[in-house]
């Protein structure tokens, strides 16, 4: 298997705890943790667009994302307005799985 690139120094990442994978609108980039850190402190914008997609906290928006998506598919709650707000929740899950493929899984821990 190919090597996890760092998009910020270029070198491979190693361990799972030194990943951090983050989603800017239709891309998902690896980093290194402190390189994350570069990152954030070289970004100088009012809104924060880029949003990670591993950790605890990315676990636990994942898990209410779901439920959301299930909640609003499976039940008539606001009718197509409801289908439409299930739909934009499948958007940021189907980020997560895609980072967990294509990212997570190929790094040991």
């Amino acid at each position: 298997m190919k090597p996890v690139i760092c998009k910020y120094c270029h070198k491979p990442i190693e361990k799972r705890d030194q990943l951090v994978t983050l989603s800017n609108y239709l891309q998902i980039r690896p980093y290194h943790y402190v390189c994350y850190q570069k990152v954030e402190e070289n970004t100088k914008t009012v809104w924060k667009l880029t949003t990670p997609l591993n950790g605890i906290t990315a676990n636990i928006r994942l898990v209410l994302l779901l439920l959301i998506a299930g909640w609003f598919l499976f039940t008539e709650t606001y009718g197509a307005a409801g289908i439409v707000i299930a739909i934009i929740s499948l958007y940021s899950i189907i980020f997560h799985i895609t980072s967990y493929f294509l990212f997570d899984q190929r790094i040991p821990k």
